[in-house]
């Protein structure tokens, strides 16, 4: 047992490679992203303290009508015992009412501004009961870890800053708000409304500063926590390569990206030479850089039909050559050589290209397509398959 805990702490230890996509997708489903409480608190008192400059006009009528509503009784009513109590539930109803909307739109953006640092994520795995962290001696290491000391420093540097800035910012205005006691109430609650939002503009502002630094310090933190060893990538890797079906899934990946690449070639080719449909091969020849012409791009069926669309596309030359298009198809692989046998034939096709081009510019007259071109009856497909026929 004592040998087993070692090795997981050697292995935590280890954990110095980035998390790989599959281990942040597999956090991420189980609600393990990065959180910024700074940015929530910021945001909702941001959102709160807006709204409450902007009703100021209207909420403070409401309250000194309250008030003066409040204050107001008779003698009989002085006289009743159950009076004053009904009289504060009263009043303790009517603020909670005007309080709850505020109170529920700087929740929502308190939620929001936190679950902007991570994104939002919709898991019930965080909600079902761990027995394992009810162990106070399992979570001792984690009060005493890295990430829980910066998180403390953080928080109290947080409410150092924001007590001092309060408390200095209460002595420069003690005049301000100890005047107000000797206004009307009308002019008392205006006072007072503009003196607190000087005060909220400079705690928003600390505020601000420590959601600035928080974002980047979480997200690295998050980071940090998901770091892996290398029997963990390896490990990983082998059970991700190791299955069938995401093996599958790879392969059909490369293949669509080598797709991409093969079509974005076709319009650097200088033929295409087809059969008429069934078959399309891609040549390029640069006689600085090439020894022999090289396919670019081929393919059968649809996706020959494709390549022949983006050589329409692209004014790439096609030539319907049947016997040369098979022999191409069957015997020559993406950006590799032609085959010594089929040099003569392409040789041929390639002149034509050359000549169509001087014709289309009205250097030489059209040349005649090439017919019977000289391709080895072995190299053809369609041949041997007869030949197996007889």
């Amino acid at each position: 047992m004592g040998h087993s805990s070692a090795m997981a702490d050697q292995d935590a230890q280890d954990r110095r490679l980035p998390a790989s996509q599959r281990k942040l997708d597999k956090a991420r489903a189980d609600g393990q992203v990065a959180r910024s409480r700074d940015l929530g608190h910021f945001g909702a008192m941001t959102v709160g303290g807006a709204v409450l400059v902007v009703l100021a006009p209207q909420w403070l009528d409401a309250m000194a009508k309250l008030l003066a509503h409040a204050l107001r009784f008779t003698n009989k009513d002085a006289t009743e015992p159950g009076f004053m109590g009904e009289r504060l539930a009263e009043l303790a109803q009517t603020l909670v009412w005007a309080c709850l909307p505020l109170g529920a739109l700087m929740m929502l953006v308190a939620v929001s501004g936190a679950a902007a640092c991570g994104g939002w994520v919709w898991s019930k795995k965080p909600m079902v009961p761990k027995f394992s962290a009810m162990n106070p001696l399992t979570g001792l290491p984690r009060l005493l870890s890295k990430q829980q000391l910066v998180n403390t420093i953080k928080a109290s540097v947080l409410a150092l800053l924001l007590g001092g800035v309060g408390a200095l910012y209460m002595r420069s205005h003690f005049d301000a708000f100890t005047g107000v006691l000797s206004l009307p109430l009308p002019a008392a609650l205006v006072q007072a409304g503009q003196t607190v939002v000087g005060g909220l503009l400079l705690l928003l502002l600390v505020l601000a500063a420590f959601a600035l630094v928080d974002v980047p310090l979480q997200r690295r933190q998050h980071r940090d926590r998901l770091k892996m060893s290398y029997q963990e990538m390896k490990q990983e890797h082998k059970e991700s390569y190791g299955n069938v079906e995401v093996k599958a899934k790879v392969r059909a990946r490369m293949r669509e990206r080598a797709q991409r690449r093969m079509m974005a070639a076709v319009p650097t080719a200088d033929l295409v030479v087809m059969n008429p449909t069934h078959y399309a091969v891609a040549l390029k020849y640069d006689e600085s850089r090439m020894r022999a012409p090289r396919v670019v791009a081929k393919g059968a069926d649809l996706l020959a039909l494709r390549i022949r669309d983006a050589a329409n596309t692209a004014q790439v030359p096609i030539l319907q050559a049947p016997v040369l298009a098979r022999a191409l198809y069957a015997h020559t692989e993406l950006e590799s050589e032609i085959p010594a046998a089929l040099f003569a034939a392409v040789a041929q096709v390639l002149a034509y290209v050359y000549q169509l081009r001087a014709a289309l510019k009205g250097s030489v007259p059209m040349p005649p397509a090439p017919v019977d071109l000289p391709v080895p009856p072995e190299l053809d497909p369609q041949h041997k398959f007869a030949s197996a026929a007889l």
